[in-house]
């Protein structure tokens, strides 16, 4: 190498993980070898390689080399025994596909370099150093933080996801110190995911601030003394040693023993031959076509190459653990010690399906075309119902499901007699294979005509045993995407037939992760909102009041135009939605924590749950006798008799007659009546109002609960089914709906005696799993409390605790009331509560009230700081981020209006918190089927309420279920994030939910 030369390095083992987590998996299909990875791998090189060689883009190079981590126990692990010992193992297809991705390489007539005991940041160092001696320039294909310390005048890095130059002044913008100080700034912060201890509650800024401060890490640590806040100088001085570790473990070595000279990286053009050979033995047909094109070699003429697939260990050897070795784990979990989940963030997608491509299952598309997919899928919206097809015979349904799988992906969708799942019948099946390519499949449609005279269905229609046994194949097929909008419905209506619909995608899910808090996600929202389109209405197709009927009377050509439009839809909006995820950096978010979950939630309400009728019955008698009793009462306050639930009457009585203070009218010119303005007149000594409230909450349990519940009662199994709903909460927490289980108050008497009439099956009993103040335990983590942190890790009384701190008495023999209010302000602050609602709730003075917050924010000044950097970052960006990524979007956090932005604020606040605590059910709700079925156990869980998991288990397996339970639960944050704070669940077993919580 000399002067003028300019050397490229691939951080290989990045790029196989960007392409293992880019889309779902892909096999090969003559045998079903795992090839996802290779596929995205060999579209990313590719498309590098032919960018390199293009003199526009400004940088040619002359070497090129893809570097590899050989094994994750390197010097490093001599070092620090635990280093990386967090990470997880690969998945299962992807260890066959190591040794196959070395193999591409080669068939690119690449260098495939690696060493054993060094990882390949190290031999990129090294051979970076070497390339600066020789006169040359490096850039690092890579946008990883630990390869930014090599930045310099002569070496740069390239991300081709964002098609971004990486030099000195982005890395400053970045993380606020120059190249040369990130591994001090490392060595601070270290890194969860790679186990480097650094020092506890430094983030980057931090870290940047200080290294401005003081220089460098030996100085900073010279001069901890000298830091100003209490908190962090303790953490420096009590942690220098884990700092100079860290700083260790960081720092890349620039003199490993390499054997590749640098004249073995010379670049030469690729042997089309060679690699086309390779590429057909992969079955990689657009990808061949490409490299055919390009090199100008007849595929006709090449024979596809033998390869060698190596299973178990000898996929590599330690290969197994280099997947591990860089971003495994991080692309699993989707978090990094400083926040930013840079593997994820990146913008990683290797294939991205275009509306007009032939072979959706490959094709490679960098960041700068999404907008042209984008626009490509918008301007082709317009549907044309000739288009679609209906499909009335076996023969063309089969021709259309071999046309499916041989595309890769398939759009689905059910029409069914009811929106109730476990009541629908299937009336008909809509698949669209690309944007145009729909059709409609009847089974059970019928006219009023026909049916009246008992001849059934109408003719002409695959009767539907047939086409579940055509379709059978495709939607279990693992080699086909599926993909659907809300597709929890049309997975159970199918689980029903026995048929598992994998791996799929949902676009309402996708847009979810992008959007929430940004607007509806349903088909008819996004259609408008991505591609300017008017759904056609649902009721304009089965009529509504007395012409309402049920899909199955709906005629055949009608029922073919919108149900086709729907599944045309969906794969638009997959086009369009999909690669977003990979350039917001919110693929493991979607991953992790929404797509496993639909299955589980579909079970979940399969399975239902027990309900004792006779005591519904008996509680409802209860709650009508206690409501009229208050009625009585509120009529002798109000000396007259009125309709209670009339909000113009009682506002007549309240503030028009009574003149009680505080009223206001609404936009109509009629008194306002809502809880809060009860509440608050409650809370100023008035009884009709407090009474008003009580008879409310009796009548709302008794018509939502005891009196409804019944009527929800399954007529096939005898059980109530509820339905989850995944987006539509802003944090992520779900909800439940027909009926919703979610509100049943646990803190009042009337609220727990419903609890009672869930009852367990006979030979069974019900389990409950309760978090304990687990959002209390999230904010102690991401507000950096010590006294919270040390409080829960001791097991101590937390509102004793807090009690004890703010109002100077001791834990021992602390008075009830005193505790009370401790545990209100702790709960309170979560929701960003004001004096006023702390004064309402505790029955005291609003001054009062503002001093107990005043004195909380003095005794835990972290969560003040916590609170205003939320609501900075919230009014920056237009968002807030869980601890597992998940994102909240609040635009009008910056509304002229200050209630809106108050109110914004307060949620912006809460979110992540809130958000924290969902997600981290969510992970333990998608691990706990397999946990309990690989321990052998029974246990089935049937309910999700806020942070507590309802199971149903076998009476004699109780005792193993138990402690299993709690612990899926109590490390359901982990890999991903490790709490500074232990979680703790509470699980009981009885024979109805009351008495088992």
């Amino acid at each position: 190498m000399k002067k003028g030369d300019h050397l490229f390095l691939i951080d290989g083992s990045g790029y196989i993980f960007r392409a293992y987590h880019a889309l779902p998996p892909l096999t090969r299909k003559s045998d079903g070898l795992p090839v996802g990875a290779v596929s995205g791998f060999c579209n990313m090189l590719w498309k590098l390689m032919k960018d390199a060689r293009n003199t526009d883009v400004g940088i040619v190079p002359t070497h090129f080399a893809v570097i590899f981590d050989y094994s994750s126990k390197t010097f490093r692990n001599e070092l620090y025994a635990e280093y990386k010992a967090n990470r997880s193992t690969p998945p299962d297809d992807l260890i066959p596909q190591f040794g196959l991705i070395r193999q591409a390489t080669r068939a690119f007539d690449l260098p495939c370099v690696e060493m054993e005991g060094f990882e390949a940041d190290d031999l990129i160092a090294t051979y970076a150093r070497l390339a600066c001696e020789a006169g040359g320039d490096t850039t690092i294909i890579s946008s990883d933080k630990d390869l930014m310390q090599l930045v310099g005048p002569t070496v740069a890095m390239y991300d081709p996801m964002k098609d971004r130059q990486i030099g000195i002044p982005e890395v400053i913008e970045k993380w606020g110190v120059p190249p040369e100080k990130m591994i001090d700034l490392q060595a601070l912060t270290g890194d969860s995911i790679d186990n480097i201890p650094g020092v506890p509650g430094i983030g980057p800024k931090t870290a940047a601030l200080l290294l401005e401060q003081f220089g460098d890490l030996d100085t900073l640590l010279e001069r901890a003394g000298e830091i100003k806040q209490e908190k962090r100088r303790l953490s420096i001085i009590d942690n220098a040693e884990k700092a100079r570790i860290s700083r260790e473990l960081v720092t890349l070595k620039h003199d490993v023993p390499v054997t590749d000279a640098l004249e073995d990286f010379v670049l030469q053009p690729p042997n089309g031959p060679k690699l086309i050979s390779f590429l057909k033995a992969m079955e990689f047909s657009s990808l061949t076509r490409r490299v055919a094109e390009a090199t100008g070699a007849d595929p006709a003429e090449i024979e596809a190459g033998q390869i060698t697939v190596h299973a178990g260990a000898a996929a590599r050897g330690p290969d197994l653990d280099a997947g591990t070795a860089n971003g495994s784990a991080h692309l699993a979990d989707g978090a990094s010690s400083d926040g930013t989940r840079d593997k994820v963030e990146d913008g990683i997608y290797a294939r991205i399906v275009l509306a007009t491509d032939t072979n959706p299952r490959e094709g490679g598309v960098s960041p700068r075309d999404l907008a042209k997919s984008r626009a490509a899928a918008a301007v082709d919206a317009r549907i044309d119902p000739a288009k679609f097809e209906c499909i009335r015979d076996r023969d063309t349904l089969a021709a259309w499901v071999a046309e499916a799988r041989e595309a890769g992906m398939v759009a689905f969708r059910t029409e069914t007699t009811s929106l109730d799942p476990m009541l629908a019948q299937p009336v008909g099946f809509s698949i669209a294979i690309r944007p145009g390519r729909a059709a409609y499949v009847p089974v059970a449609h019928r006219s009023s005509e026909t049916d009246l005279l008992g001849n059934g269905h109408t003719p002409d229609q695959v009767s539907l045993d047939d086409a579940l046994a055509a379709l059978r194949p495709l939607l279990t097929d693992r080699s086909v995407l599926k993909i659907g909008h809300n597709i929890k419905f049309d997975w159970l209506v199918m689980h029903r037939f026995d048929i598992d619909i994998a791996p799929f995608d949902d676009t309402m899910l996708i847009s979810y992760v992008l959007d929430a808090g940004n607007g509806g996600h349903s088909l008819d929202a996004l259609a408008e909102r991505w591609l300017g389109h008017a759904v056609i209405p649902f009721k304009e197709v089965v009529g509504s009041g007395k012409n309402l009927v049920t899909f199955d009377f709906v005629e055949i050509e009608r029922a073919t135009t919108y149900a086709t439009e729907g599944v045309d839809l969906a794969v638009r909006l997959w086009n369009v939605l999909k690669p977003r995820l990979a350039a917001n950096g919110l693929v493991s978010v979607y991953e992790r924590l929404e797509r496993p979950l639909v299955p589980v939630l579909a079970r979940m309400e399969e399975r239902g749950i027990s309900v004792d009728r006779q005591m519904l019955s008996r509680l409802s008698g209860e709650l009508a006798q206690r409501a009229a009793a208050l009625e009585d009462e509120i009529y002798a306050m109000a000396g007259e008799r009125f309709t209670i639930g009339s909000p113009k009457q009682l506002g007549d009585i309240l503030f028009g007659r009574m003149g009680l203070p505080g009223g206001s009218k609404t936009k109509s010119g009629q008194w306002s009546t809502t809880a809060q303005v009860l509440e608050e007149l409650a809370a100023e000594g008035h009884e009709l109002p407090r009474r008003i409230v009580d008879w409310r909450q009796l009548t709302k349990l008794k018509s939502t609960y005891t009196d409804a519940l019944p009527d929800h009662i399954d007529p096939e199994t005898q059980r109530v089914h509820t339905s989850y709903a995944l987006a539509s909460t802003s944090t992520g927490r779900l909800s439940s709906s027909e009926p919703n289980l979610q509100n049943i108050p646990i803190r009042t008497a009337e609220g727990r005696r419903i609890r009672t009439a869930f009852i367990a099956e006979k030979g069974n009993r019900l389990v409950s799993a309760d978090y304990s103040q687990i959002e209390l335990r999230v904010l102690a983590h991401v507000a950096d409390i010590p006294q919270l942190r040390q409080a829960f890790a001791d097991g101590v009384d937390i509102h004793a605790m807090t009690a004890s701190e703010m109002f100077g008495v001791p834990v021992d023999g602390m008075p009830s009331e005193v505790r009370r209010r401790a545990k209100a302000i702790n709960f309170g602050i979560i929701y960003g509560i004001s004096a006023f609602g702390l004064a309402n709730q505790l029955s005291i003075p609003r001054e009062e009230a503002g001093d107990y917050i005043k004195r909380y924010f003095e005794r835990f000044p972290g969560i003040r700081d916590y609170m205003e950097g939320t609501k900075a970052f919230a009014r920056e960006h237009g968002y807030v981020e869980t601890i597992f990524g998940r994102r909240a979007h609040y635009p009008e956090i910056r509304s002229s209006n200050p209630q809106h932005r108050a109110f914004n604020e307060r949620a912006a606040i809460n979110a992540p918190i809130q958000g924290s605590a969902a997600d981290i059910i969510r992970r333990a709700m998608t691990r706990m089927d397999a946990a309990l079925r690989e321990a052998g156990l029974s246990a089935r869980m049937l309910l999700q309420v806020h942070d507590e998991l309802i199971f149903e288990a076998p009476e004699e397996e109780v005792a193993e279920t138990l402690p299993l339970i709690r612990t899926v639960m109590e490390n359901a944050a982990m890999p991903a994030v490790s709490l500074a704070v232990p979680l703790q669940v509470d699980a009981r077993a009885a024979s109805n939910w009351d008495e088992a919580h």
